[in-house]
């Protein structure tokens, strides 16, 4: 079953997924993703967490507008104020040709993915790393297999499935699964069984509690919900 099927599938399915909607270049992402990651080592055994990749921006060769490069710099200083200990490398402005372009950064995590999954979140802390931290720019696709190669996975293969259309109809897919889910900004998390459909969580930069706190709760609902109904 591919990815795509099983997403869909456990929407019908009779137990509890938590859906994170991200994009490896959403500076909110970045900031989130310790918080994530402390959510998903405390999940209720009956909860299981599925990453989505919900593209923020399609692919262009184009250079950044100056008024985008100056909102986005505007962006990373307030998450530095709002979420203490993220850091960004403004150097990235300096140094590199910044592109509206995220797609390639969401077709690399899927083509990691497909051969190694287990290397997926791996794919993408590199990403964030290369953009936030060490000023190299993900749109670029050479930015991208350098990273894919530092993970052992072979280069000509990678650079295949980048743009491979089985990749394209992933994330189009997953894009099109997003917006299914109600989601329309990053990051987003959902929780969802088949008690309760959708629900869209409140989310905090700096507490994982509050956000299992939540997921706990529904989780209960849903035991109420059923029982109620049978």
């Amino acid at each position: 079953m591919s990815m795509a099927s099983a997403m869909e599938e456990s929407l019908r399915a009779d137990r509890a997924n938590l859906y994170y909607v991200h994009d490896p270049m959403c500076s909110w992402c970045f900031a989130f993703e310790p918080v994530w990651e402390s959510v998903c080592a405390r999940l209720p055994a009956s909860v299981e967490a599925v990453r989505i990749l919900g593209g923020l921006a399609p692919d262009t060769d184009q250079p950044m507008a100056a008024s985008m490069q100056s909102r986005i710099q505007q962006i990373w200083h307030t998450i530095e104020i709002a979420v203490p200990g993220t850091s960004f490398n403004f150097d990235f402005w300096r140094v590199a040709t910044p592109r509206r372009a995220t797609f390639p950064a969401c077709r690399a995590v899927i083509a990691v993915a497909r051969h190694a999954p287990e290397l997926e979140t791996e794919m993408i802390r590199l990403i964030q790393n290369a953009y936030y931290r060490e000023a190299r720019n993900p749109s670029d696709q050479q930015t991208l297999i350098n990273l894919a190669d530092s993970l052992g996975l072979d280069r000509q293969q990678f650079a295949a499935d980048l743009d491979s259309r089985e990749t394209v109809a992933e994330l189009n897919h997953q894009i099109a699964f997003s917006r299914q889910l109600g989601v329309e900004t990053f990051p987003s998390l959902v929780f969802h069984n088949s008690a309760l459909g959708c629900r869209l969580l409140d989310i905090d930069y700096q507490n994982a509690e509050f956000l299992l706190q939540q997921i706990i709760h529904l989780s209960e609902a849903s035991h109420d919900y059923t029982g109620s109904n049978r």
